[in-house]
């Protein structure tokens, strides 16, 4: 599939067709251009090397909107084996914003549950774009409970603007789905680890996220509410976005400074949309390792460590007048 370049990558997209030209000309051509090809190879691989280090966290807000981004059921697909997706939250429907289902990490039986946000016009409808309505949570709910009984290990996978804030949703409780999740989560007496591998938004994303071990790839984003959302509040201007990225610390580095999140997967150079495999790798090593680390504690313990980390959220400092 051929990339899809963001604004700030124009001069990295300009070089890359230049070589995509060269290695054309190179099979309908008699003289040797591997050496120009290479040079130019070389020049492409310092150029996002040096976009990449100097980001902005609005620019890294576009990465993990990036329409080639994996999407939860890449992950699924790369990672995990004998996956049975199961569909419908028993009560009303079954939304598609969400999936989850059976499935075998390494040999063990666990639990997926994460945003599908869709690739082309249609599919993305039929997702809601990743926006989950009341029912899609309730499903969410219900494989949580199910892992539960079977003491299974659940994984989710964020990647949401936020829930779906239509008429419709607010009819069929919305508010009281997501708080019954975080409840029902705060207190479930298996492994839960989350990783946020895109759009972290509001209680959308909170509502599957509540683990005992927090991950999160680096261009990913977590947030209370999105940099647009944020600037039509404080500012009412669409132009004070990228202020509103820099002012809510979204990013992954400044939320392991905050202890909101455990760990940060690197990403491939360039984002993981250039290397879904590699990607999915190095997710696949940080899963295990947390896995690993969790499976040894008592129902009890995995409760008590998870409401240990919710209660550790926040900062405060005492001035005494």
């Amino acid at each position: 599939m051929r990339n899809i370049f963001l604004e700030f990558e124009k001069p990295l997209e300009n070089l890359e067709n230049k070589i995509e030209q060269l290695r054309y000309i190179q099979t309908d051509s008699a003289v040797d251009i591997s050496e120009e090809i290479n040079r130019l190879q070389k020049k492409s691989q310092t150029l996002i090397k040096n976009i990449y280090s100097k980001l902005t966290p609005w620019q890294i807000t576009l990465i993990s909107r990036h329409p080639q981004r994996p999407h939860t059921i890449d992950y699924i697909n790369e990672i995990y084996t004998d996956f049975h997706e199961l569909h419908g939250d028993r009560m009303y429907a079954d939304d598609q914003s969400i999936i989850g289902g059976l499935a075998r990490f390494n040999g063990v039986s666990c639990m997926i549950i994460g945003h599908q946000k869709g690739r082309d016009t249609k599919e993305r409808t039929i997702r809601n774009f990743g926006m989950p309505l009341p029912e899609g949570y309730r499903k969410a709910l219900r494989l949580m409970r199910l892992a539960e009984k079977f003491r299974i290990p659940v994984f989710t996978f964020i990647d949401t603007p936020g829930a779906y804030p239509g008429i419709c949703a607010e009819e069929r409780g919305q508010s009281e789905a997501i708080g019954k999740n975080l409840c029902v989560m705060s207190e479930l007496k298996v492994p839960i680890i989350t990783t946020v591998i895109g759009e972290g938004g509001s209680g959308g994303a909170l509502a599957i996220a509540i683990g005992n071990t927090v991950l999160m790839l680096q261009y990913a984003i977590y947030s209370v509410i999105s940099p647009e959302g944020c600037a039509a509040i404080l500012w009412r201007n669409s132009e004070k976005t990228a202020e509103a990225a820099d002012a809510l610390s979204i990013v992954s580095y400044r939320l392991k400074e905050l202890g909101l999140i455990d760990q940060i997967i690197d990403e491939p150079l360039g984002g993981a949309h250039r290397d879904i495999k590699l990607m999915a790798r190095s997710l696949r090593h940080s899963l295990a390792d947390s896995l690993r680390l969790l499976q040894n504690l008592s129902a009890e313990e995995l409760v008590q460590q998870r409401m240990q980390r919710l209660f550790s959220y926040g900062r405060f400092q005492e001035i005494r007048i």
